[in-house]
């Protein structure tokens, strides 16, 4: 089975959005150039966690290669723009990694999609013991992928977007953390009592 991956290095416009009422989101990558408008569907925590990450990567770029930190996008400058549409879900991401390519000085991020567990069709649950080249593939050999080449503004940019798209859901909880729905939720420290 083939794979595609869906390079755009440099994108035109690389960014998390969202689709749908805060309680009933669905959060995208979107990544537009050359022609191509690629969206992947991910989770909330996920999108969270790429900003959290990707700002700690830029650190770790500037602490070890002196790669100058761009400033905070001034508020003028935000992308607010919603997604480019139609947006047409490509794959679900499992898996994301990040690196920073110092020959170029920019920041690489890529969306694996989430795979299947693998069937066994031998029969045995423990698969065939006879098959040593099932560990020497790569799990994710064969699965879709988006790969983003960005320059530290353009991650900066990005960083910030998530965080807003993340911040702009259900407000939390001041006692349990967990979403306010528009008529209260049932608070597990209130001991099941609506808030």
């Amino acid at each position: 089975m083939t794979h595609q991956v869906h390079a755009f290095e440099p994108p035109e416009r690389f960014v998390a959005g969202t689709v749908g009422e805060p309680g009933d989101r669905t959060f995208y990558l979107q990544a537009r150039g050359g022609g191509r408008v690629i969206s992947v569907a991910l989770e909330k925590v996920q999108v969270s966690l790429l900003a959290e990450k990707l700002e700690e990567l830029l650190l770790e770029a500037n602490k070890r290669f002196g790669v100058t930190l761009p400033e905070a996008v001034l508020t003028a400058g935000h992308d607010n723009e919603p997604l480019d549409t139609p947006v047409d879900e490509e794959f679900r991401v499992g898996t994301l990694g990040l690196a920073f390519d110092v020959d170029t000085s920019t920041v690489v991020i890529e969306a694996i999609e989430a795979g299947e567990p693998d069937a066994d069709l031998s029969g045995s649950p423990l698969g065939d013991e006879d098959d040593e080249d099932a560990d020497d593939d790569e799990p994710d050999d064969d699965l879709d992928r988006l790969r983003v080449r960005l320059t530290p503004e353009a991650t900066r940019a990005f960083i910030d977007r998530a965080r807003r798209v993340v911040a702009a859901g259900r407000p939390p909880c001041p006692l349990c953390g967990q979403p306010l729905d528009p008529a209260g939720h049932l608070c597990p420290r209130h001991n099941g009592y609506h808030r």
